[in-house]
């Protein structure tokens, strides 16, 4: 059992350090001085899904709940 807490653990480590780093990788919300010139609506704008930036923020979902999942297993094995 010490070892599986160990393995998640450390797994949970490196869920926080990927989510750390996939958050400060993407773009602000804000449009910036690009709204008022309509710059919002070109391409990259309308396919912001199949973007990098769309990629991004389907992988913070993805770790954000494996984050949950994980830290919720680790603090029952606590009681």
């Amino acid at each position: 059992m010490a070892v599986l807490k160990t393995v998640l653990t450390v797994l949970f480590i490196i869920i926080c350090i990927a989510l750390t780093v996939i958050i400060l990788l993407q773009e602000g919300k804000s449009a910036g001085l690009g709204a008022i010139s309509g710059a919002a609506e070109t391409y990259w704008g309308k396919n912001k899904g199949r973007s990098m930036e769309g990629m991004l923020v389907k992988i913070t979902r993805v770790l954000v709940i494996l984050f949950i999942v994980l830290s919720a297993v680790l603090n029952i094995g606590r009681f």
